[in-house]
């Protein structure tokens, strides 16, 4: 029976759906939404605070700040009403009003920005804010996910080993690119212990992370306006850019079948689809891919009909995605 003193102590290490009965390739996703703060974040966070704690960097008078689409930052509004800390979060206007929500029940003060760089889009304009921001009053401390080595370690020394031991076959993991921590911390564990272990990162189009060309995206998770500085591509061995479009779809083919995830785990979801049928097609082969959230801070965007066709002119009928199977497009066949 488990018992616990901090709601940091609570997350899910071990569940995986296994999506062959609606994909036409043998796919298992790691469920990472399943503790208090909702997603895979929640490691990034405690590992990020208790180093800054270690160092000395946090004090009592310390109002903790950060930049966040979401899920980070109610990791960190979660912990800093934990442990007694001010937490000030800085996103913009893609964040879902439950997010925002969630951040303000926890004492959070949420800041949004609304209009993006030129250059560095909405990411952009949040770092801005957050430098002037400290460069006010030195109380503030940037965890800053984005630089910060504490957000990969979380997954060299969690997420990693745990999909290591669960999965003793593995040949092919997917990982979604944000400020791409869970990626590196995964990328690092496996070509230091496992390097037969065959990497994708996942990414939307519209994200400058790899070099491509900047573009509207309203999902907030994955992809960057600014190439992310944990990033390291010569310990990925391949990417997949996935469009929006097909990422609404996905979601939606997999909440026909009674699974309700986030955003990211849609994008995620059609990389490894596409990759699987391109390049390991009718392979004997054990592919992973994590699911960073589920999908009930979206019942306002990506869930519902009005927005989605608003934003991507695509018609959702719930009920013609019933007992289908995805595609190598995302799409219902």
């Amino acid at each position: 029976m488990p018992i616990i003193a901090s709601p940091d102590e609570f997350n899910v290490e071990d569940l995986y759906v296994d999506l062959s009965p609606m994909a036409s390739e043998s796919l298992y996703l790691k469920c990472e939404g399943f503790n208090f703060a909702g997603s895979v974040k929640l490691k990034a966070a405690v590992e990020m605070v208790d180093s800054a704690e270690r160092s000395g960097l946090l004090s009592r008078d310390s109002v903790i700040v950060e930049s966040s689409s979401g899920n980070l930052g109610v990791a960190l509004a979660m912990i800093a009403a934990s442990r007694g800390y001010q937490f000030v979060c800085v996103t913009d206007a893609r964040c879902n009003r439950a997010t925002r929500e969630l951040m303000e029940s926890f004492g959070c003060l949420v800041h949004t920005v609304t209009d993006p760089q030129h250059e560095g889009g909405y990411l952009g304009a949040r770092l801005e804010y957050l430098r002037k921001l400290c460069a006010s009053d030195d109380r503030y401390v940037w965890l800053n996910q984005y630089a910060n080595p504490s957000n990969w370690m979380a997954h060299y020394r969690k997420t990693a080993p745990a999909l290591s031991r669960d999965f003793e076959q593995l040949d092919v993991l997917f990982v979604g690119a944000g400020t791409t921590g869970t990626l590196m911390g995964c990328a690092r564990y496996f070509r230091q212990n496992r390097p037969d272990v065959t990497i994708v990162a996942v990414d939307s189009v519209g994200s400058v992370s790899f070099g491509g060309p900047a573009g509207r995206r309203m999902i907030p998770g994955l992809g960057a306006g600014v190439r992310p500085q944990l990033l390291d591509e010569s310990l990925v061995d391949d990417v997949v850019v996935v469009p929006e479009y097909e990422t609404i779809r996905t979601c939606h083919q997999l909440a026909s079948r009674g699974y309700l995830f986030g955003g990211s785990t849609g994008t995620v979801v059609t990389g490894a689809v596409q990759w699987l049928a391109e390049k390991r097609p009718r392979a004997n082969c054990t592919a992973v891919a994590i699911s960073p959230d589920l999908g009930e801070r979206y019942l306002d965007s990506v869930y519902e009909p009005d927005w989605v066709q608003r934003n991507y002119g695509l018609d959702v009928d719930r009920q013609a995605a019933r007992g289908k199977s995805l595609t190598t497009s995302g799409a219902v066949e």
